[in-house]
């Protein structure tokens, strides 16, 4: 307590410690007098610094214990030493308490706020021992203990005004679900977006049954039920997420997309949200991206050092197509992201027409289909070549005129991205074939192909070692060969009980040779292509998964999971 009673200034420690200069300290206090914020929030608002490094600064500064919250147990009594209402007021967490000196632990997020630590000091009627942690790690622990709680809070109340408002309004539905899209209804919705976003979920679906609503997160690629709520909360929350995505209240007959955009913990999501009428009511998916995870570095992509060698390659090209490959949510719009940034400079003229722009990159030139004003793919793609592009992005080459206008452009000087939904790296340029692309114009364009998957990462902290079967030692490649050890998931707070924590890319890539040119222009079939790029040294996603399996990073049925029917 002694370190925290100096009261040292949070700007001045962050100048102490180099994370910022005086001149921006300076410019962030005068901006902070303007929009009344905290001043470490204005400062991670503005990008100037993470809350990451200032829960650094404040350790390195204060001498406070930085605390790792991730996987953290408080015990019920600890918890329930004070309302959840006002440990989200502050950001704090109590995760400890002493009761021989009447010590409590306070996880903050800014120990140097008094305020808050003389509140708890009051409530708990205990002396507050400080620790450092970040706003995302304390809202995160929050959730678990209180996110339940608070969302059933938010739909008790609705019913209670529900019950008031049901007589006035009976006469007029749309009305009624447009009125009760009130405070209640507005925070149960916010709650299951943050809560969605804390635990790195990238889906929720909003599943409408005969008797409940039902609330799945889709987390590492599988699909986890968080609550349930009587359907009669149904009609307001579609509502709700209805006029935050500028879609229609009054259709429920049709299908409907819409678009929203929040911040949580400081950072931008972009939620693409799709309703469809079902049996028992409007089913609604929201499909969660972080901007900033968008653009992921090279080194975060999950490639070996061989595969990183041959993706720079291909990118160090003036002209040809590069295609991404794969099912839907296995990382493609990452990679073409993470590529864009890469070759983004000020020398180049970078264009992208998307299906719908998933992230804005300051410098690129992003334009979106919009049907109704008849801008497709391709009448889109004409209109760029006539803007002198470097570089052009495509976001899917959906149709025989789309791929032949990149081939066009690929052969006239450009560097091409797209992607494609195919199985494997061979398939999409089979796939290229037959959509009706001659074979030698391929053959002259295409620099490489990337098929990717993403496999779900094994915890550190709980998988479970063991020696692989004969059977297992087979799948691996490693037929005859002394059983080596693998592991399976285990169970931990750490990784919520699932055995999982995070995924990483598994990648199949083709650069082309030679070879696989002739077999282009002689329209080989997709085997032909596969054989004569493995001869060459491709490895099948199967091969590379398999590497990730030896190498304790996934498990054997994760790797079965996404190459099945790969002999």
């Amino acid at each position: 307590m002694s370190l925290v009673s100096k009261k040292l200034r949070l700007g001045d420690i962050l100048v102490q410690q180099g994370y910022i200069n005086e001149k921006q300290l300076e410019g962030a206090l005068q901006a902070q007098r303007k929009t009344r914020q905290r001043l470490g929030d204005y400062l991670v608002d503005s990008g100037l610094i993470t809350d990451t490094e200032i829960a650094q600064a404040l350790h390195i500064q204060l001498g406070l214990e930085l605390i790792q919250l991730r996987g953290i147990s408080v015990s019920q009594e600890v918890i329930s030493l004070v309302n959840g209402s006002v440990l989200r007021k502050h950001n704090v967490l109590p995760v400890g308490f002493d009761p021989d000196t009447n010590d409590l632990i306070l996880a903050m997020s800014d120990p140097l706020d008094m305020s808050a630590i003389d509140d708890i000091a009051i409530i708990t009627n205990s002396s507050i021992e400080p620790r450092i942690s970040t706003t995302r790690e304390i809202n995160a622990v929050l959730d678990k203990y209180f996110g339940s709680d608070e969302a059933m809070s938010a739909a008790e109340q609705y019913s209670k005004e529900k019950e008031q408002y049901a007589a006035v309004l009976e006469a007029n539905q749309a009305e009624q679900d447009a009125e009760l899209s009130s405070a209640p209804i507005v925070a149960l919705v916010r709650s299951i977006i943050e809560q969605a976003v804390r635990i790195r979920a990238s889906d929720i679906h909003l599943d409408a049954m005969e008797k409940q609503l039902r609330v799945r997160f889709r987390i590492d690629g599988v699909l986890v039920e968080k609550m349930l709520y009587d359907i009669s909360l149904l009609p307001a929350i579609i509502t709700r997420i209805k006029i935050m995505g500028s879609m229609d209240i009054s259709e429920k007959r049709k299908p409907q997309d819409g678009r929203i955009s929040v911040l949580v913990d400081r950072d931008e999501y972009d939620i693409r949200v799709s309703v469809l009428p079902t049996y028992y009511g409007e089913k609604v998916v929201m499909r969660l991206a972080s901007k900033s995870a968008m653009t992921k570095s090279k080194l975060d992509l999950g490639m070996r050092k061989d595969e990183m060698a041959l993706f720079d390659r291909i990118l160090s090209h003036r002209n040809g197509i590069l295609l991404i490959t794969g099912p839907t949510g296995s990382g493609k719009s990452t990679t073409v992201y993470t590529a864009l940034s890469e070759l983004n400079s000020e020398q180049v003229n970078i264009i992208t027409v998307e299906d719908p722009v998933e992230a804005s990159i300051p410098g690129i030139n992003q334009v979106q289909v919009n049907n109704k004003t008849n801008l497709s793919f391709a009448n889109a793609l004409r209109s760029i070549l006539r803007q002198d592009p470097d570089i052009i992005m495509i976001g899917e080459m959906r149709d025989h005129e789309t791929a032949s206008i990149a081939v066009q452009a690929s052969i006239t000087g450009h560097l091409v991205l797209s992607t494609l939904h195919t199985k494997s790296a061979a398939a999409s340029i089979t796939r290229l074939l037959d959509m009706g692309i001659e074979g030698y114009l391929l053959a002259d364009s295409i620099l490489g192909v990337i098929a990717q998957r993403l496999v779900r990462r094994l915890c550190p902290n709980c998988k479970k070692p063991r020696l692989a079967t004969e059977e297992e030692m087979e799948l691996l490649g490693l037929a005859g060969q002394e059983s080596i050890e693998i592991y399976d998931p285990g169970s931990c707070q750490m990784c919520g009980e699932t055995g999982y924590y995070g995924r990483i890319g598994v990648y199949e890539i083709i650069e082309l040779s030679g070879e696989i040119k002739r077999i282009i222009c002689k329209k080989g079939n997709t085997e032909d292509i596969k054989q004569q790029a493995i001869k060459e040294g491709m490895k099948t996603i199967r091969m590379s998964t398999a590497l990730h399996v030896i190498d304790g990073i996934t498990s054997i049925a994760e790797m079965m999971k996404i190459s099945f029917d790969e002999k």
